[in-house]
């Protein structure tokens, strides 16, 4: 059974002085920050260029990252892949990570059916995203889906309202020792997931790239 307790948070976990994403990537393996630890496979880290220009933020890995190891290597992920090269990003200026960095699922026989990380979850797992940021220093965060934009751009933001939208970092999102370059960009879309969950998959996926091709149009600025 899933410990009850009130997270203690990953912070105790985070090596001080940390230079390297390997580093904080090895030392993110052994964080046990909130019961998510417990059943899930491993700690699935951010990836990608360590000096990348775009950072994408989605939920927490599914069930196949969760067994490899790695975000966004299932379908949402091959999605959100096609859609970066059909928006005109170039991949290899991208780091691609999560706001929370184990899977949260409830087994139902065999299967094991994803559940979204609650906001103690978010909380507990914020200081690895703000270890990443401090060694990436990105030009752009974008945003995927709604647990992503609750954990970066505060709990009232809504990625319906204000999707495919360029905004400066908002100083709510800003605490010392956070996030505290005020020149990063920032844009909300929605999570690739959600385009394989859609009615209208087409359209959809055709918003998704709009959105993102606001972002490189900014980019090539």
């Amino acid at each position: 059974m899933p410990s009850t307790e009130a997270p203690i948070g990953a912070q105790k976990f985070v090596p001080e002085g940390t230079r390297e994403l390997d580093e904080l990537k090895a030392a993110a393996a052994g964080c046990e920050g909130c019961e998510l630890h417990e059943n899930a496979t491993q700690t699935v880290f951010g990836r990608g260029a360590a000096s990348a220009r775009v950072v994408f933020v989605g939920e927490q890995p599914g069930d196949i990252e969760d067994q490899k190891g790695l975000p966004f290597v299932g379908p949402a992920g091959r999605l959100l892949r096609e859609a970066v090269d059909a928006a005109g990003i170039d991949a290899s200026n991208v780091y691609i990570t999560n706001a929370v960095k184990h899977f949260r699922f409830e087994l139902r026989g065999s299967r094991r059916i994803h559940q979204s990380p609650g906001p103690a979850h978010i909380a507990a797992c914020r200081p690895w995203l703000v270890a990443e940021f401090a060694l990436l220093k990105p030009e752009m965060v974008i945003v995927l889906g709604a647990t992503a934009a609750k954990s970066l751009l505060g709990p009232a933001f809504r990625v319906t309202r204000s999707r495919g939208q360029l905004m400066p970092w908002p100083a709510s999102a800003q605490h010392p020792g956070d996030f505290p370059a005020a020149d990063v960009q920032a844009l909300a879309t929605i999570h690739p997931s959600a385009v394989l969950r859609a009615d209208d998959r087409d359209a959809a996926y055709k918003g998704l790239v709009d959105d993102l091709k606001v972002a490189a149009e900014a980019l090539s600025r």
